[in-house]
């Protein structure tokens, strides 16, 4: 069997898949239009969904992408330390170096203070 039959077939149940759960949901619907608004813990929202946040948050989310990619560099990097040598450990710490100048940035313009 050809491969593309294989995959057209997958993709052709995955739609008749979604095809009916829509068709079920249709069914069991009640009918009419519901009158519910976003659930906030039962509140009402006081500001709209898409509002604009403060610039901090932006800074705060650079630092938190630094070090999640910190971790993802780190992980094979100890694989592999031992078999490289100097040369790993020297490139590791530039790297953490970096990151310590953008938490250092992060930290100077006021982004991690929560006053």
């Amino acid at each position: 069997m050809a491969p593309f039959v294989v995959v057209l077939s997958v993709a052709g149940l995955v739609a008749a898949l979604v095809a009916g759960v829509y068709a079920v949901s249709w069914v069991l619907a009640p009918p009419g239009v519901v009158e519910a608004g976003p659930f906030l813990s039962g509140a009402r929202p006081v500001e709209h969904a898409v509002s604009r946040y403060h610039v901090r948050w932006y800074t705060v989310s650079m630092v938190f992408l630094a070090f999640d990619m910190e971790m993802v560099f780190m992980y094979p990097w100890a694989l592999v330390v031992a078999s490289v040598g100097v040369k790993a450990v020297v490139e590791m710490f530039l790297f953490l170096a970096l990151i310590l100048v953008g938490v250092l940035y992060a930290w100077r313009e006021g982004a991690l203070r929560w006053a």
